[in-house]
């Protein structure tokens, strides 16, 4: 079983800066395909950025590329997902998610572990 705890959400105006963590509580983190999914009220849950097991390859949605930037820490157990040049449209819930896996996963239905999600509130 992987838990997984989100923090770092808040309320920021357009243009600022936010950084989410999402610790993970498993002895092989390393081995994991991690990602960030949101959700905003009425509207499905979305990928946002997703990390292989090395870090070495990413994927980001094309609403947020050039503007978030995912990491991982291994040895910190920890993924990151850095938020700049925020905008009203990013407000929503952020949601880490974690699988067993090598390689990119893209697929909301291919993850197994979630967290509880970090509220994001983006103000004009």
């Amino acid at each position: 079983q992987v838990q997984l705890v989100e923090s770092g959400g808040g309320l920021v105006q357009a243009g600022g800066s936010l950084r989410l963590s999402c610790a993970a509580s498993v002895r092989t983190f390393s081995h994991y395909a991690m990602a960030w999914f949101r959700q905003a009220p009425g509207q499905e849950r979305e990928l946002v950025s997703a990390i292989n097991w090395s870090g070495g390859r990413t994927y980001y949605a094309d609403s947020v590329k050039g503007r978030f930037t995912i990491s991982r820490d291994n040895a910190k157990n920890t993924v990151y997902l850095q938020m700049n040049g925020l905008k009203p449209e990013d407000t929503a819930v952020y949601y880490c998610a974690a699988t067993y896996a090598s390689g990119l996963i893209t697929k909301a239905g291919e993850y197994d572990y979630w967290g509880q999600g970090t509220q994001v509130t983006v103000s004009s």
